[in-house]
């Protein structure tokens, strides 16, 4: 038997549908690798969390924001109004600073670090996979 590949859009959307018409409330799997965390929220849809900032290597200045999954990568939230906002920012551990869609299914990227996101590494609208990486983050000397 083949390894289920969880970075799969296509897999991540088909678990969240088998969950929501079993009437499932959620689901968590962990690997080696990460782990993947689909929530179904009545309603307001589904959730998808995962592991989402890679800690920086010792010495290193910076840490990088990858993508948890595969996906199309958004700076700003499409029904957002507002402008994108201009780099180099300040941004808190908890900001959300970017999104990975899976047809309907948004994916919020949080920074994972205080800093400033200095860069960005991936052009928006552009398909991306798993690890990919997506912002950087400078971090405080």
């Amino acid at each position: 038997m083949s390894a289920i590949d969880f970075s799969d859009p296509a897999t991540i959307a088909f678990l969240t549908e088998a969950l929501t018409a079993a009437g499932v409330n959620g689901l968590e799997i962990s690997q080696p690798g990460g782990q993947l965390r689909i929530i179904v929220a009545g309603e307001s849809g589904a959730r998808i969390g995962s592991t989402e900032a890679t800690p920086p290597a010792p010495g290193s200045a910076a840490a990088v924001v990858k993508a948890p999954m595969a996906g199309r990568f958004c700076v700003e939230h499409p029904a957002a109004s507002a402008a994108p906002q201009d780099l180099p920012r300040s941004v808190s551990d908890a900001d959300i600073v970017g999104f990975v869609g899976v047809g309907h299914i948004l994916l919020p990227l949080c920074a994972g670090r205080s800093g400033v996101l200095t860069r960005l590494l991936a052009e928006p609208g552009a398909l991306v996979g798993f690890g990919d990486p997506l912002f950087e983050i400078g971090l405080p000397s």
